[in-house]
């Protein structure tokens, strides 16, 4: 497949779900990476893990934002030192949103991946968000990006920007698979919700990312804090 010369934005956590997403974008798009920092527990981290990932892919357009609002309006374990983040074992056994949930933060996100599309003069923005062997996010269900595209339409100079969620309906192994697949370089990812030094390996975002590379029959390359960690299924 030729790589088009039409531009794309892709919203790059650093984390294995957006790596997947980024190296899509990159194949088939002049892709810029952004990053959004928010105050969250592995900010530094994540950082890392987005001008690493952009190096290897080749994504030479780079912007780094940083959000005061979503740390200052807190409600969320990644962004309220004061929240605990709690085991994977804890969120499972509830059917409520988790308190992991960061309100409304992917608007947040898309808003300034939209500005910066304009600007660009892009037209599609890449984002990996995943309903499937999730946490249950409000925000990373398809309905919200239909219902975000249509704002979009409505409020941009020419209309014609899209969101896609090429991720959306696969399962993490799945995306595992689909990420060796196109050589993203899940070495340098982040996933982890609290620490920076070493994966817990038992907050929710630890353990479906060992559950998913386990279904891949594959091992994570990343390094968790408790080696046992690696036979989580």
């Amino acid at each position: 497949m030729t790589k088009s010369s039409q531009r794309a934005v892709v919203l790059l956590s650093g984390g294995m779900d957006s790596c997947v997403c980024a190296a899509l974008a990159a194949r088939d798009y002049d892709t810029a990476g952004l990053h959004v920092s928010y105050g969250q527990r592995t900010e530094e981290r994540e950082r890392q893990s987005f001008l690493a990932i952009c190096r290897h892919l080749n994504i030479r357009d780079k912007l780094v934002v940083r959000n005061e609002a979503l740390r200052a309006i807190g409600g969320s374990a990644l962004t309220d030192e004061n929240i605990a983040v709690p085991e994977s074992q804890e969120v499972s056994s509830t059917q409520q949103i988790p308190v992991t949930y960061v309100p409304f933060r992917n608007a947040h996100f898309l808003a300034v991946a939209v500005s910066w599309a304009e600007v660009l003069g892009a037209k599609k923005i890449f984002i990996g968000a995943v309903e499937q062997d999730s946490s249950g996010y409000p925000d990373c269900r398809p309905a919200y990006y239909e219902a975000f595209n249509r704002v979009i339409k409505a409020g941009t100079k020419e209309g014609e920007i899209e969101i896609v969620t090429p991720l959306i309906g696969m399962r993490k192994a799945e995306i595992v698979r689909r990420g060796l697949e196109l050589g993203a370089p899940f070495d340098l990812t982040w996933s982890c919700y609290s620490r920076e030094d070493k994966a817990c390996g038992v907050c929710d975002s630890c353990v479906l990312r060992l559950r998913a590379f386990a279904s891949a029959g594959v091992q994570d390359p990343i390094t968790y804090a408790a080696q046992d960690q690696h036979s989580i299924v």
